[in-house]
């Protein structure tokens, strides 16, 4: 009989822990190991982010021995924030070396094993080609790259180096996350042919505008120009770009809005479910025209093609407060009364699947369910075999901690980073364009619009590179 009851998030939590009993499982290895089989790390970029994911490199029983950023400031908050947070570490945390620039870290290479990058995404791909041609682990956090050439080059160099990657979707290491990818491919929806994806968690975006007149004193200890590095030179203006990754994140020549930032996340469970590659056609709707910075309501169709038995698949993606259609999104109500302000909905010819914005959380409804189940407490679902690894406790930072000690490959590598990344990416250009566009994924390239290679390509200032 199809399930009446409301499923609740301990039931998701119970029913993950009884699915990975069966699947294999990434050993933990804390604390009890020599110094000599310590992991080195380096965290390049010290702000939040940056600093919770050197946090968790501490408490797996590694060392950070490395914190570096053009801002003086986040390494003297980073350094107190991890000492505070995780009192063994703190002696070592005090002889950690500190840099402000990650030029003069690589000049001292056999000083550390593996690089945290945690810098604006402008900053991602330059550092991480730097680290991984100097044969060092890479855990650089989303988006992945900032320009869609960028992609490419690093999971083909990543492929090269043979150095572990990771990148930092988290999400994916969770066992909803894997076991929605199982559901998905096993064919339990049938036929899939729409995909909706939303984020509303940050709070509406401003109207798209440009930057404020004047300039302000920088920040003792800020290398501004440094900060800014490839991106164009602007003034600095206090509490608009830095610090804080929600300040510069909608500056279109420092970051791609709403789209990269949630949209790597969320990207990603289509992308590895359904075997997505870039799209063949996507359409940007502008509610305000677009000027330096991303829009207050993001709307894009994606196009995708045809893959093998798979039909050809249109995706919506929407941002700072708007949503899909009510009646796509009405059954969701059911769940907590309200459609969740994240998430990710498969509309299948024999169900949907939901999933929140970073695909940990997992919910299934098939044709003839009055109510949703979990991916892992569904009757029908049960009989789908496990056939992907798990990571204990759904530890991101563990999995690929484990492939730089010689062990599996990590789930989400460069390669599958960068497969994400060309997936969303042509949004930004159908976005500057102001246009619906076609897409050529195979020569990354609007074929009608020759001034489109200018956000494909790298134009960097080169002044602060390698």
């Amino acid at each position: 009989m199809p399930s009446t009851r409301k499923v609740t998030r301990r039931e998701l939590v119970r029913g993950a822990v009884a699915a990975a009993a069966a699947a294999p499982v990434v050993s933990r290895d804390l604390l009890a190991q020599p110094p000599s089989s310590k992991l080195r790390v380096a965290l390049i970029g010290c702000g939040g982010r940056g600093s919770h994911v050197a946090l968790e490199v501490l408490r797996l029983g590694h060392q950070v021995v490395a914190l570096c950023d053009v801002d003086e400031n986040q390494i003297t908050a980073a350094r107190r924030f991890l000492a505070d947070k995780f009192e063994p570490g703190k002696a070592t945390l005090e002889k950690a070396a500190a840099y402000g620039d990650y030029r003069r870290l690589l000049e001292q290479a056999k000083t550390f094993d593996a690089a945290v990058v945690a810098t604006g995404s402008r900053w991602h791909a330059p550092i991480s080609v730097a680290l991984m041609k100097a044969g060092k682990h890479v855990y650089c956090e989303k988006p992945l790259v900032y320009r869609l050439a960028e992609a490419r080059e690093l999971g083909q160099l990543a492929s090269q180096c043979k150095v572990a990657t990771q990148t930092g979707t988290q999400g994916g290491s969770s066992k909803a996350f894997r076991r929605a990818v199982e559901i998905i491919q096993a064919g339990l929806l049938g036929s899939i042919d729409r995909v909706y994806l939303w984020c509303d968690g940050y709070g509406p975006n401003p109207p798209s505008h440009d930057r404020p007149p004047g300039e302000d004193p920088v920040p003792a200890g800020l290398n501004w120009d440094f900060w800014l590095g490839p991106a164009p030179w602007r003034p600095f203006k206090k509490g608009v770009y830095h610090p804080g990754c929600l300040r510069f994140q909608n500056w279109l020549d420092l970051c791609n809005g709403m789209l990269a930032g949630q949209g790597a996340h969320t990207f990603y469970l289509p992308v590895r479910a359904l075997d997505l590659g870039p799209p063949v056609r996507v359409e940007a709707q502008l509610p305000e025209p677009l000027r330096e910075t991303y829009v207050s309501k993001g709307r894009f169709r994606f196009e995708y093609p045809a893959r093998g038995q798979r039909p050809s698949l249109s995706l919506w993606w929407y941002d700072g407060g708007a949503y899909p259609p009510e009646e796509i999104t009405a059954s969701l109500k059911t769940i907590s009364g309200k459609v969740p302000n994240m998430g990710c909905l498969f509309l299948g010819e024999r169900g949907e699947l939901y999933t929140g914005g970073w695909g940990g959380e997992g919910l299934l409804r098939l044709k003839g369910d009055k109510q949703w189940r979990g991916v892992l407490d569904h009757e029908a679902a049960k009989k789908v075999p496990v056939t992907l690894p798990r990571v204990a406790g759904d530890n991101h930072v563990l999995e690929w901690i484990e492939a730089c000690r010689g062990g599996p490959a990590t789930w989400s590598d460069f390669t599958v980073g960068a497969r994400v990344s060309e997936a969303y990416l042509p949004g930004i250009l159908a976005l500057r364009l102001g246009r619906p566009i076609e897409y050529d994924g195979a020569a990354q390239r609007v074929p009608d619009a020759p001034e489109a290679d200018r956000w494909i390509r790298k134009t960097y200032r080169t002044k602060w590179l390698l």
